[in-house]
């Protein structure tokens, strides 16, 4: 494994800038997840890390040495894709040989490492069945498996379980977050799945234009992002438009565009300042008996969401909807149905409060 740094990295093609500058440090032994919505440069980022794709400047460093001018077969990195790329006409042991072959290691290390590699994806019986004899789980193993058994500097995958259903996609996830804690791989993940991003990283970089809006641990991303377009992409949220009422004492007075009055904290925030207004849906409570106080608002349910374990109901106060997540047995397990009356309330601290971008 090897740590990996791109430094001023600028990729256009023709007159179509896709990174205009991107900088990104990911440490020996780390995973870090590249989020974002399609066409915001992840993909491109990855192909030129494997060198797939040649970028106007800039560098890439692997284990401190600069790879921008070195063939992709020569870079020492494992990619995974997300249609799998196996050859069709080859078994699963030849297909997890190919890389080695390629690299003209000896017939006898080569069985003894596909062997291991086809054991550590735990398709160890596998190895004389074809691609088509496997679901779409088993091949993305074998994907795996001749992707590590080069021994790479770095891993990277690229929305490595898009393919997959999402009973599939659940499993797949431990798997790799186990072979990952195991191998202790440097890895890069491409993905637009937010929860795919959250529970497979140790570090998230957020994506947009081409560019790092935001980067850092799956929690502290979600929890408390900086700004209202990376707390919409991250995970379901109510955001309303407000302004800025009054601050006082580290608490501010904020009123949505609908009229809703709600407080959250003041840091940095000034009197009359136009603001976007966060709450997560899970954050807050609903109750069918009246409330009072702040950040207490009464509505009305206008659309309830039945999700198994959980409900998502849609709630309107004064003219504005929000969302609100709740267990399906919060109340006796008949849930509330639409046009019920309700109270929802949230903490001031679970009030996420980002100035208009200028």
């Amino acid at each position: 494994m090897a740590s990996l740094e791109i430094e001023n990295l600028r990729v256009s093609y023709g007159a179509n800038t896709i990174l205009p500058d991107l900088s990104l440090k990911v440490g020996e032994g780390e995973c870090v997840a590249l989020l974002g919505p399609s066409g915001c440069g992840k993909t491109t980022t990855l192909r030129s890390i494997a060198g797939f794709v040649r970028p106007d400047r800039g560098q890439i460093r692997i284990g401190g040495t600069n790879v921008l001018g070195r063939p992709a077969h020569k870079r020492n990195v494992g990619l995974v894709f997300q249609d799998y790329a196996l050859f069709p006409h080859m078994n699963v042991a030849e297909n997890v040989a190919y890389g080695l072959i390629r690299r003209r290691v000896p017939k006898a290390e080569i069985a003894t490492r596909v062997d291991d590699a086809l054991r550590l994806v735990r398709l160890d019986t596998f190895g004389e069945r074809y691609p088509a004899q496997m679901s779409g789980g088993q091949r993305q193993r074998v994907a795996l498996a001749r992707a590590i058994v080069v021994k790479p500097d770095i891993l990277l995958l690229d929305e490595p379980l898009g393919a997959l259903d999402r009973k599939l996609r659940d499993e797949m996830q431990f798997e790799l977050k186990t072979l990952q804690n195991r191998l202790g791989l440097t890895s890069i993940i491409v993905t637009h799945d937010q929860e795919e991003a959250l529970s497979l990283a140790q570090r998230v970089a957020l994506m947009f234009d081409g560019d790092i809006a935001e980067i850092g641990p799956p929690a502290e991303l979600y929890h408390r992002p900086k700004s209202a377009r990376a707390m919409d992409f991250l995970g379901a949220s109510s955001i309303f438009e407000g302004e800025v009422a009054a601050v006082s004492g580290g608490e501010a007075r904020l009123v949505t565009t609908g009229g809703a009055e709600l407080v959250g904290t003041g840091a940095g925030l000034a009197e009359g300042a136009k603001v976007h207004i966060g709450v997560r849906p899970e954050r807050i409570t609903l109750t069918t008996a009246p409330r009072e106080g702040d950040n207490v608002l009464k509505g009305t349910v206008v659309q309830s969401v039945f999700k198994g374990g959980a409900a998502e109901l849609y709630v309107k106060h004064a003219g504005e909807a929000f969302r609100v997540a709740m267990p399906t047995d919060a109340f006796g397990g008949g849930g509330i149905e639409a046009g019920a009356e309700v109270w929802a309330e949230f903490a001031k601290t679970d009030v996420l409060v980002f100035p208009h971008a200028r």
